[in-house]
Formats: structure tokens, sequence, C-alpha cells
């Protein structure tokens, strides 16, 4: 089964706009947040997010809210994420990234912007019931805070210019990228009616999907094209980051990625529930071109 991307993610893209164009914002700064948003993306994190949720449940409009808020999260991450203090990259996605179009402060207060605006959705939510709230903003606070993407990129960041070995490199990325995909999942199978046992195994299934996700991210570092990326190729070397081709050499990487996506297939399994577009990312994640 392949899952129709394309069309979640233009209705994703519609959510997104109309809910951010109907904020109040001097003209500049509007401007700057609307780049952010129309610079595109794949928006896997919510597509994800749903199909969890749809292993469960079609009632969709419960979960739209949650879905915006994870991008924009996620969308915050990024952007810092390119900050000169941080990566120091030029380009997202084809485009210049948002402090090298406007200016660092500005890119600054779009990101934080956008975290904050991420949990005034969630709580303003008129689909959710107040203890599905707490879940959500549980979930998708530690994700994004000290015990997910923050301590991730800490960890990151002191990574640069050395060697780190298999077991810190994985607890980097359990935190930068796994993090957020496993709340995803866990939000998605909660507020859709998962009983505890198939959401721990749904959690196995996103740690996986998430070391997948990251494992192809260093080999297309590596054998990827520019064009198709939107982003240099080499960047991780030209930081002397350790990734999983450097430690593993890239027939290594590959090998680790297709055991990784064979143990979530089976965490998946585990989980026994409708899983046709869940299984698809596990191809999605594992064989992606950019």
């Amino acid at each position: 089964m392949t899952i129709d991307i394309e069309t979640k993610r233009h209705n994703l893209d519609k959510w997104l706009y109309d809910r951010l164009t109907s904020m109040t914002l001097p003209n500049d700064f509007e401007n700057a947040v609307q780049y952010a948003v129309k610079a595109g993306g794949k928006r896997l994190r919510p597509i994800l997010l749903h199909s969890a949720f749809n292993a469960f449940s079609n009632d969709d409009d419960k979960i739209i809210d949650v879905m915006l808020a994870l991008e924009l999260i996620h969308t915050y991450s990024l952007i810092h994420d390119d900050l000169p203090a941080m990566d120091d990259d030029d380009l997202r996605r084809g485009m210049p990234t948002i402090h090298k179009e406007y200016d660092e402060a500005t890119a600054i207060l779009v990101g934080d912007g956008f975290l904050t605006y991420a949990f005034q959705i969630i709580s303003n939510s008129p689909h959710l019931a107040a203890e599905e709230k707490v879940y959500v903003t549980q979930q998708l606070s530690q994700a994004s805070g000290f015990d997910g993407m923050i301590q991730g990129q800490y960890l990151d960041l002191k990574a640069e210019n050395q060697t780190v070995s298999l077991d810190e490199l994985e607890t980097i990325h359990r935190f930068k990228t796994g993090a957020l995909i496993r709340a995803a999942v866990k939000i998605g199978a909660y507020l859709g009616g998962a009983v505890p046992p198939q959401i721990e195994s749904l959690d196995r299934y996103a740690s996986y999907l998430g070391l997948i996700f990251q494992v192809q991210d260093d080999i297309l570092d590596v054998t990827g094209d520019e064009e198709a990326l939107g982003k240099p190729v080499g960047s991780d070397e030209s930081l002397q980051k350790s990734t999983y081709p450097s430690l593993l050499g890239l027939e290594g990487a590959q090998k680790w990625r297709d055991e990784c996506m064979n143990k979530a297939t089976k965490a998946l399994q585990e989980a026994n529930v409708n899983h046709d577009e869940l299984q698809a990312f596990i191809q999605l994640f594992g064989r992606r071109n950019h």
C-alpha cells in the first residue's frame, strides 16, 4: 500500500496557512511567518500521526489541531537548526533559510512563535477533551524539550569535530530525530483509542522508524542528489560529524537501516492493528531519496 502523501500534504498546508493568516501581525513579520510555511516540506510527522490515528479511528476532525501543532514544532526545530550558531545552513528545501532571507533575529522569533503557538492551538482545541489536551501537551513538550530535541541538538553540536561511538550516535538521534516521531505515533494511537499494550508496541515501532529516518538521512548526505534534497550534500562531512556511514561504512549503514526496517515491521505486527499505512511509512522512510 502507498500513502497519498500529496493530498494529505496539500490539506495540511492549507490548514496551516489559514490558521497563521488569521493572526494579526506586523506586515514584515507576517511575511516571514508565511515564508516559513510556504517553504513547504514533507509534513511527514503529522501525516504519520494521522496514519496512527486512522489505525483506530476515522474521526479526522479530532486531530487536525494536533497535526498543526506537531508540524509547527517540527518547523521551529528546523528554523533554529539552520541558524549560524547551530548548523549554519543557507538552504532549506531548495530555498534560502529564514535567517538568510530575512535576518537572524527574525528567524529566532519565528521559531519561538511557532513553538509557543503550537501549545496555544492544543489548549484552545474544541475537539479534545481536557485529559486529551494534557496527554498531547505532555508528549509534545517532552519530545521537543530537554528530554527530546533540545538535548539531541546539544549533543549533536558537541559531537562536531570529533568521533563518537555508535551508541553515542544513536543516543543523539534518539533525542534529536526520534523523539518527535515517537510522539507523533503515540499521540495518534492514544487519541484514536488504542489500549496501552498497543501503544507500547507502536512506540517500539516508532523508535525504529526514527532510526530508519536518520540512517537514511546520513546515507543521502553521502549518496543523495543535491537538487532532490534541496540542500548541499556532504554537510555532515564538512562539519566533521560522526554519521552511520562514517562509523559503519556505507554498506554497513545500509545493512543497519534494513535491519531496523525489519524490527519496525515486527513491532508493528505485535501491535495487532490495521497497519497498512504504518507499514508503508517504513518503506517511505527507508527508501526515500530526499
